[in-house]
């Protein structure tokens, strides 16, 4: 079974008080599912990198309650350190690290940064993969300035302005939120407290200035010791021992030595073990020669067992029972529908042929998201209004006040029993809409995935149609059961006008006959 996992490393603006940095910690545990792996701090550089893991779900909501809580708690006006910063939470990277894309990453950052920006009033500026615009992918390139310039520039230079949140600063800086693969950050200390000295090594090794593709780097003085401070951000093609070497020759140059180097945080497997066969000259060698890697490929080929998806939803909808029903099943379709909607828009974000649509189709992801889980829940509300229309016929009739009771549960019963579906088909026909527009903008190369969306759609709203027409005789208020059988036909002329248009669409653009 899928086991998505996400990882997060915030970055925050305090080291120095303990108390400050534990109740951040505390935010973050108070989430369910969350396992935080490392937390360090530097005292000099004022800073705290954690590193937590979990479910998107749930590492989304650990992020916001983080960066809540460090933006009551610290005050950049009041804030130094040795490292670059430009709020209290300063930057937060998601890392996608099993069954879960980096695509998937960008969404989960854009959905925290917009949280952000809306309820904690925090400027929120989009990095790496999430960027919204090149100049932004490279974090220096907006933290230029760090807090105190931003302080100046926002709200009055256009460049300056951030992706969600207001151009004003307040005390909690701003926070810059991304997704990337993993990063290594690793600190390599000198035999000097010479500072200038790990300046001219960190000018030598970094790619802005020449170096190494996928190197970043600092020179600091820590704990009376020059410190080249370095950030990895792609070990497998600037892989960590030719770093540790050239910044070891570039030493020497100067007359010192490398005194020791530490990691800030975690470092994924892979660059270990190929440091050690680099420095081991292990010619040949292969990952299958190490024997946890091999025992826990064991492990995994028998406990895998393959799944099908939706297999117990069409189980149960197979079974001899009254629900699930079509009420479900139409709302199972309208969600395949939006499913089908994000996917096209999805592979249209990213692209420069569809720059131009770009703004529109993240808005396209959020709102068909939004429809296929409602669409779910709609699924499960279906059947739950059909067992409560059974239990209200089973309820006492002896009695005229038992009768009365039993009529007013039927009467709520049979109403939920038609608004439920009648909810289905107005969420169908807007995701048939969405449907229409990624087909007329959206990737060509996936227009027949926006016209299945959009066919799956008004199966929805048929069907849903049909629940509604079966239940309403069933009203005593017959007034209200006109109306809704009146609304259910408004959105089945709706559905049919949008999906003519839609199939022109896909015979015009797609340049393929539905005739």
């Amino acid at each position: 079974m899928p086991n998505p996992i996400v990882e997060c490393i915030p970055n925050f603006s305090e080291a120095r008080r303990p108390d400050v940095v534990e109740q951040i910690l505390s935010a973050i545990r108070s989430v369910e599912g969350i396992h935080i792996l490392d937390h360090s701090s530097d005292t000099d550089h004022n800073r705290t990198v954690v590193t937590f893991v979990g479910a998107p779900a749930s590492v989304e909501e650990a992020a916001f309650q983080a960066i809540k809580t460090a933006g009551k708690l610290i005050n950049l006006d009041q804030h130094t350190g040795e490292h670059p910063r430009l709020g209290a939470t300063d930057v937060v990277p998601f890392v996608p690290i099993s069954d879960v894309t980096m695509q998937d990453c960008v969404e989960m950052a854009r959905r925290v940064g917009k949280r952000v920006g809306d309820e904690l009033s925090i400027p929120v500026y989009l990095y790496e993969a999430a960027a919204t615009r090149p100049e932004r992918q490279n974090l220096e390139n907006i933290r230029r300035g760090e807090y105190e310039l931003l302080k100046t520039e926002i709200g009055i230079n256009p460049e300056r302005n951030p992706d969600f949140g207001p151009a004003i600063l307040t005390p909690a800086g701003a926070t810059v939120i991304g997704a990337r693969a993993p990063l290594i950050a690793f600190n390599i200390y000198l035999t000097t407290d010479d500072v200038s000295i790990a300046q001219k090594i960190a000018r030598a090794v970094r790619n802005s200035s020449g170096g190494y593709h996928y190197v970043k780097a600092l020179g600091l003085l820590v704990e009376g010791r020059a410190q080249v401070s370095m950030n990895l951000t792609n070990f497998r093609q600037t892989p960590i021992f030719r770093v540790m070497e050239t910044v070891r020759s570039e030493a020497a140059r100067y007359g010192v030595a490398v005194h020791h180097s530490e990691l800030v945080g975690l470092i994924p497997q892979d660059a270990l073990r190929d440091s050690a066969v680099w420095y081991l000259q292990l010619d040949g060698f292969q990952t299958e020669q190490i024997l946890e890697e091999k025992l826990n490929a064991c492990r995994t080929e028998a406990a895998s067992v393959p799944a099908i998806p939706g297999k117990d939803f069409l189980d149960n909808l197979a079974a001899g029972t009254p629900t699930p029903g079509g009420g479900a099943a139409a709302a199972y379709a309208g969600s395949a529908a939006a499913s089908l909607i994000s996917m096209v828009a999805r592979l249209t974000v990213g692209k420069k042929k569809y720059a131009s649509v770009e703004s529109r189709m993240w808005q396209i992801i959020d709102e068909a998201e939004a429809l296929r889980a409602s669409l779910l829940d709609t699924m499960q509300k279906d059947s739950a209004a059909f067992d409560a229309w059974m239990s209200a016929n089973r309820l006492p009739k002896e009695t005229e006040e038992q009768q009365a009771s039993r009529a007013a549960a039927l009467e709520a019963a049979t109403r939920a029993a038609i608004e439920i579906p009648l909810q289905t088909a107005a969420q169908s026909l807007q995701a048939m809409k969405l449907a229409r527009e990624v087909a007329e903008s959206g990737n060509l190369n996936a227009i027949s995935d926006a016209g299945s969306a959009g066919e799956l759609a008004l199966t929805a709203v048929t069907a849903a149609g049909y629940n509604v027409r079966i239940n309403a005789p069933g009203l005593a208020d017959k007034a209200a059961a006109e109306t809704f059988i009146k609304k259910a036909r408004e959105i089945e002329t709706q559905a049919r006008e949008t999906i003519a248009n839609l199939r022109t669409i896909l015979s015009s653009r797609g340049n393929f006959p539905l005739e």
